[in-house]
């Protein structure tokens, strides 16, 4: 590996850096475990690409916030260290692609100069907290919720609860009842509100997911204190943590849990946590997000529109009045959401004197700009148009969303960005008054996972295959009648029908054109839907289903020129199971190692966490001997008594169930923490004599 230098501040983010690089090497001399290392690499936002031996690297921008300068030092690492290129992703992160794994740690320390992390954007963590990208401009929202999203990613970051969960954790704040931030699709999905006092708070919405089995959030709270957001929050990981299924990960999520055990007992083990939690109440700082760097007020110069009628369009679709007087929001549609980083740099340079040093990324993989003058706004227009980013129709039928698919992902099945690309030149060619109609989303997965959020469009689409005799060709599963309804409320999409991928243009005409001839005057689509029924469209769209009248044309799949071939990788969204019990008991010793740092620092809730987790790695790894693997942290806990303690083949005083569930019982003071650190080295001793017994025997 290449020689590496660090200059940051932080010694926490230093100590980082210098871990992941020494984890690197170590994978390389072959001292972890491969499956090990992947889940450590996840949490630092290294991902495995398509292509082998290069990785994607994620770039975690909470509430998708990005300023001019981090923007430029994102394009100069994507020139250094990738493809030239910024791609914009649903969950408001920027990611990069063709990144070599040994060169992480220098891309990361170049990054972190500038305030950018990579820290938990990938694996089982509580994932990048996202935002209506509109927070704190958006005229119908009660408060701005920028600084709640900010105090949550700054909370969880690096914070020992949830750092080694079954799954990933997801949480979103909307600006407002129109719930631009999907709250039904998050595992804590919130939506800010007054009550009568004036006084604020959040509608909580608990369990939604999307993936192959989409699953809607229930709501629990229909008011809760600002104050009490972090520590309900942190209760709920933590009963995630402790009951969460870690053997299959396809039923590893949040959802799952509610779904297998109820929403009533979640919500009452969430109460019984709330002992232990680091914090009663968290007073969250209004001020912490500084107000943007302005445009100065300025003569702007008359200039003249390159397209006036296109100019007008934009200005109907793409700019919308702020709350605060005199200033304009603009979107910017990104197609596919790439951007090039020199691109990247020219829209810079435009935008320094025009608006606020402030971007926000939108879920639709587009770009929001704040604080444009009116004056202001020709001149913006001519320029984005030179760099080919005026495009109207923002977040209309013509604004699809995709993710990259079989284009880097391992998990994709078939094509979805030239798919895309060809869909949104299929409606403005075809559809062009739809520019205007923000009611119908249409959105794109290269597989089932839902990366691209096909399940909540209104028209989704998802990567698949068919087997037509012995041959396979790329397929779309078509999905109708999902979305967002409002103040919490959303609609999964039905599974209509799967067709060849080269034929789901017609689809797409067939729905637009049937809704143009057959809706009511002024029906909403979800409506149209619902009176029509999904039978309809699958009689409507059943010819395009027909495989006996295939064409060469269907084996080749959206943008290829070959014959398809399926080939699915081994997708890293959440990390696997790990079995190896020397590797589980090198755990238990490093989570001890960061107990005693913790407890040093006088970090008494983190320093107890850490001490639970070593009682728990460890227990995992003396059931293994048995051939005993639990699927929960609560599991485990529950058959080392089985198994050891009332067989009195482990000597303990009580059981261990005792012992670990100490943890929700007493407040996070020093002396428990001392008491509780102190039983879990010693067990950790123990298990290890016990192991050495084993090995002798």
């Amino acid at each position: 590996m290449q020689s590496f230098r660090t200059e940051l501040e932080n010694p926490v983010v230093e100590k980082d850096i210098i871990d992941l690089e020494k984890k690197i090497r170590a994978f390389r001399e072959g001292k972890i475990h491969d499956e090990k290392f992947r889940s450590l690499r996840l949490a630092r936002g290294v991902y495995g690409q398509r292509q082998p031996g290069v990785q994607m690297v994620r770039i975690k921008l909470p509430f998708g916030k990005v300023t001019f300068k981090q923007l430029l030092r994102i394009a100069d690492i994507s020139d250094e260290y990738a493809s030239h290129n910024l791609h914009l992703t649903t969950r408001q992160d920027i990611q990069i692609h063709y990144v070599s794994l040994d060169r992480t740690p220098q891309l990361w320390a170049d990054l972190e100069k500038d305030d950018i992390t990579l820290r938990e954007a990938c694996g089982n963590t509580v994932r990048n907290v996202t935002a209506s990208p509109a927070a704190g401009i958006d005229p119908k929202e009660p408060f701005d919720v920028s600084p709640y999203a900010h105090a949550t990613f700054e909370y969880f970051l690096r914070n020992p609860i949830c750092q080694d969960m079954a799954r990933k954790f997801k949480i979103s704040f909307s600006s407002s009842d129109e719930d631009t931030a999907y709250s039904f699709i998050h595992d804590i999905g919130l939506i800010p509100k007054l009550n009568s006092k004036g006084e604020r708070g959040f509608k909580v919405m608990l369990g939604g997911g999307l993936g192959a089995q989409p699953i809607l959030a229930n709501i629990v709270e229909e008011f809760l204190p600002e104050d009490q957001l972090i520590p309900y929050i942190e209760s709920v990981i933590r009963v995630f943590d402790r009951y969460g299924e870690r053997n299959n990960r396809n039923k590893a999520r949040f959802k799952y849990l509610i779904q297998k055990i109820g929403l009533d007992e979640v919500l009452r083990l969430t109460q019984i946590e709330r002992i232990a939690n680091k914090v009663k109440t968290y007073k969250i700082n209004r001020d912490t997000i500084a107000q943007p760097v302005l445009p100065k007020e300025t003569n702007y110069i008359d200039v003249e529109i390159s397209n006036p009628f296109r100019y007008e369009q934009w200005l109907a679709t793409n700019v919308f009045e702020q709350k605060q007087q005199g200033f304009y929001g603009v979107y910017i549609k990104v197609e596919t959401g790439d951007i090039p980083s020199d691109k990247a740099r020219k829209l810079v340079d435009l935008l320094t004197p025009l608006t606020a040093d402030e971007i926000r990324i939108t879920q639709n993989q587009g770009l929001l700009l704040k604080y444009v003058r009116k004056e202001a706004l020709p001149a913006l227009y001519n320029g984005l148009a030179e760099l080919d980013m005026a495009a109207p129709g923002f977040d209309s039928v013509a604004d699809v969303t995709t993710c990259p698919g079989t284009d880097t992902c391992n998990l994709g099945i078939s094509n979805s960005m030239t798919f895309a690309r060809v869909l949104e030149d299929l409606i403005y060619k075809e559809y062009e008054d739809l520019i205007y109609n923000r009611d119908i989303k249409i959105k794109i997965s290269g597989c089932m996972n839902s990366c691209g959020q096909h399940s909540m469009a209104h028209i989704g689409f998802h990567g698949s295959s068919l087997k037509a005799g012995a041959k396979v060709l790329p397929s779309m599963q078509v999905m109708l009648g999902g979305g967002t309804v409002g103040d919490g409320i959303g609609r999964a999409g039905d599974r209509v029908i799967k067709i060849p991928a080269k034929r789901a243009t017609h689809v797409l005409r067939a729905v637009l054109d049937d809704y143009k001839t057959n809706s009511i005057e002024d029906e909403v689509f979800h409506n149209y839907y619902d009176r029509q029924g999904k039978d309809y469209f699958y009689q409507m769209l059943k010819p395009l289903a027909d495989l006996t009248t295939l064409t060469d044309e269907d084996f080749v799949d959206w943008g290829h020129a070959e014959t398809y071939e399926q080939a699915i990788g081994v997708g890293e969204c959440a990390g696997v199971v790990i079995d190896l019990v020397a590797t589980l008991l090198y755990e238990s010793d490093e989570k001890l190692g960061w107990a005693n740092e913790s407890y040093t620092a006088g970090a008494w809730a983190d320093a107890i966490y850490h001490s639970y987790n070593v009682f728990v790695s460890t227990a995992k790894a003396l059931l293994l001997d048995k051939g005993v693997n639990s699927s929960t942290q609560a599991g485990i806990i529950r058959e080392f008594d089985a198994q050891y303690v009332s067989t009195n083949e482990f000597k303990l005083d009580g059981s261990f169930s005792d012992l670990v569930l100490q943890i929700n019982q007493n407040e996070p003071s020093e002396s428990f923490a001392t008491a509780y650190k102190a039983a879990a080295s010693a067990f950790l001793e123990d298990v290890k004599a016990k192991r050495e017994e084993v090995l002798q025997s």
